[in-house]
C-alpha cells in the first residue's frame, strides 16, 4: 500500500477507485476466511485499515477544498 503521502498526491476519483478495489478485495479475503482457505487473517486487517486510511486522505482533501472555496 502507498504511504499517506502518495495517497494525498491522487485525485479523489483515484481514491474513489482505490476503495472499490480493496473493497472487493476486503470481500474476497472474507469470502476465504468464510471457506477456511485464506492463509493470514492479518490481510483482513490490513485490507481495512488501508480502506480506513484512503477514506481519512480522500475526507481531508475535501476538507481543505471546502476552506479554500471560504
Amino acid at each position: 500500500m502507498p504511504t499517506v503521502q502518495e495517497l494525498r498526491e491522487l485525485t479523489p476519483q483515484d481514491l474513489d477507485a482505490r476503495v472499490a478495489e480493496l473493497k472487493r478485495q476486503l470481500f474476497d479475503l472474507k469470502s476465504k476466511h468464510n471457506t477456511g482457505v485464506l492463509d493470514s487473517t492479518a490481510d483482513l486487517v490490513k485490507t481495512r485499515r488501508d480502506i480506513a486510511r484512503c477514506l481519512t486522505v480522500k475526507r481531508e482533501l475535501e476538507s481543505d477544498a471546502s476552506k479554500a472555496r471560504e
